[in-house]
């Protein structure tokens, strides 16, 4: 679906690795040019992951590059140059209306992935939004960020009737998902994408050419992510176009997505709209990947993807590694599957059975403000000699700084404000865990104040409190408000719920504290049950007391068997909620 010839539309794509494009004729570079005369240096060119897709196009044009079962049942298979086009087309409708924030509300489609290039390319500021926030954070954030259109998702648009009542005038693009493109049953995002190819072809043919596949500063703003919320009103975060290409180049690069002898198939568990997927839409474009869309995560769905279509990587929290292990068309599967499991701390019980089914789980951490990831547990040869519990307790550390960025570091808490000390790296005192460096984020969009506290002293403040081990590794205990202060002992209630899913019929223990007349505070701990068995609250008790090995202070005063827990869109436990239950709170 393009409105040029493939030929023109490749001449289009490789002009623009011509560094002197759109210059004067005079100012291309002999060995008598003066550097002077040259507008960019040689030996530059600014940092953006854009410029990845029409790459990508130009290279292997018929390469697959989208793989989605649409809302009617009918399975998409798209090539990188219909990829490719497809965003440009979306790039020039907004780039001939002069839009320059542009807001998304949709669930992993094609729509999202090429409104991420598209947006880019237009020279404009994406600001997604997470679908399962309420229709009050939803407008908040829209007003916040000052979109000036929205790309949504048919299934979505009742969720824009709030903030479309208080902002009538702009305007709502909507993505109906089907598998017509063009003519009367397509749906507006398609005409947009159509509208801006014609544009294009009659201003001049430019293609990506005319666009800003390469940005025009990295520092500008690339995406605003916007935090859950789920305590205060969300956070704009500002993400660089130059953050996201190295986030995105370290990305590739640690979870090995150009190892394979063809190419990745990578599936899209992770939400997109949480920090750009990780930066994972440029990290699987860039090696030419293929993107498995899910519009929702679907048990089955993926483990017939795993089983047929041979995926190769994907992302997701430990919560959703859990019921997907302990899913029932589970079984070994006869290639190996790379898991980046993020989002929360993982356990080595989970680690274990993630291997069992050759799901090799690789642990990485990081949050909004770092662009997702920014550490990893690098697996080292000699944890082969180790017990299998000790080497997979190893897995699950937070473990070193990623490629692009500088170390992560552990320090003091009871210090003055703004005070930067390191702990001691002896796997034992506590502080909280900073960063430096490539992948922290610019700050918090108007809100100077909270952007003031993110880099109080100069580094980038987790909130997550952790140790830091002699071989440099760090590993979280816990989120500051989380930590358990019983009869003076602090309790990790990350480490009490590892601890708990040990137990053969527990499949997921949320932990949070409660008061205690005696001790001051004590654990409950909120659990799920593998499907058919069953288990109360007094028997594991019982078990953690005499069989665990759960040391005696931390061992829960209560535990409460739920039929589900209560999870943010990327699979943290939501221990806010889990502290209004355990008050008495309706769970409803």
């Amino acid at each position: 679906m393009s409105s040029s010839s493939a030929k023109n539309r490749l001449t289009g794509l490789l002009a623009q690795f011509n560094p002197f494009a759109g210059h004067d004729s005079t100012a291309t570079p002999t060995t008598d040019t003066p550097s002077s005369s040259i507008s960019q240096p040689v030996n530059f060119h600014t940092l953006s992951p854009t410029f990845f897709l029409p790459r990508a196009a130009a290279i292997e044009p018929d390469a697959e590059a989208i793989y989605h079962i649409r809302t009617n049942n009918q399975i998409l298979r798209r090539s990188y140059i219909e990829f490719a086009d497809r965003a440009r087309g979306l790039a020039y409708f907004l780039k001939s209306h002069g839009y320059k924030r542009v807001g998304i509300l949709c669930p992993n489609t094609p729509a999202f992935l090429e409104a991420i290039f598209g947006i880019a390319a237009a020279g404009a500021v994406q600001v997604a939004v997470n679908y399962r926030l309420k229709e009050d954070d939803i407008a908040y954030i829209f007003t916040h960020s000052e979109v000036e259109v929205i790309i949504v998702d048919q299934e979505f648009l009742p969720l824009l009737q709030r903030y479309q009542t208080s902002k009538p005038e702009v305007p709502v693009i909507v993505d109906t998902d089907t598998d017509v493109s063009e003519g009367q049953l397509s749906g507006p995002f398609d005409e947009a994408v159509l509208e801006g190819l014609r544009f294009d072809s009659q201003t001049g043919a430019r293609g990506w050419d005319g666009l800003e596949a390469q940005a025009a500063a990295e520092e500008d703003l690339l995406a605003l992510a916007y935090t859950s919320g789920t305590t205060a009103k969300p956070k704009g975060v500002e993400l660089t176009h130059r953050g996201c290409y190295l986030a995105c180049l370290a990305n590739l690069v640690e979870s090995g997505l150009n190892v394979h002898e063809d190419r990745c198939r990578y599936l899209w568990t992770l939400p997109l709209f949480h920090a750009v997927g990780w930066t994972f839409p440029w990290a699987v474009t860039a090696v030419r990947g293929t993107h498995y869309c899910l519009r929702k995560i679907d048990y089955p769905q993926i483990w017939r993807l795993l089983k047929e279509e041979r995926i190769t990587h994907f992302n997701a929290a430990p919560t959703v590694n859990t019921l997907l292990s302990h899913s029932p068309q589970a079984e070994r599967l006869p290639q190996p599957v790379r898991v980046i499991v993020a989002a929360s701390p993982p356990t080595a019980y989970l680690f274990e059975k993630m291997t069992s089914l050759n799901l090799r789980p690789v642990h990485t951490y990081g949050m909004t403000e770092t662009y997702g990831p920014i550490t990893k547990s690098y697996h080292m040869p000699a944890w082969e000699t180790l017990p299998p519990s000790e080497r997979y307790e190893k897995m699950a550390r937070q473990g070193h700084g990623f490629l692009t960025s500088l170390p992560a570091r552990v320090i003091k808490t009871d210090v003055p404000e703004g005070t930067v000390v390191d702990v001691r790296r002896d796997g034992t005192e506590i502080g909280e865990v900073v960063f430096a460096g490539n992948l922290c984020s610019r700050g918090y969009y108007k809100d100077p104040e909270a952007t003031r506290k993110l880099f109080l002293g100069g580094v980038l403040h987790s909130g997550d409190l952790a140790v830091w081990h002699p071989d440099g590794a760090i590993q979280i205990l816990d989120r500051a408000k989380d930590i358990i202060i019983s009869g003076g002992e602090n309790i990790s209630s990350v480490a009490l719920e590892a601890q708990l899913v040990t137990h053969p019929d527990i499949l997921e223990a949320g932990v949070v504290s409660v008061p205690d007349a005696h001790w001051g505070e004590r654990p409950k701990a909120f659990i799920t049950v593998k499907g058919g068995r069953e288990l109360d609250g007094e028997a594991v008790i019982e078990w953690a007391r005499n069989v665990s090995g759960i040391s005696k202070f931390m061992v829960p005063r209560e535990v409460e068997v739920v039929a589900e827990l209560p999870k943010t869109s990327t699979g943290k436990f939501r221990k806010n909620v889990l502290r209004d239950w355990a008050k008495g709170a309706s769970r409803t």
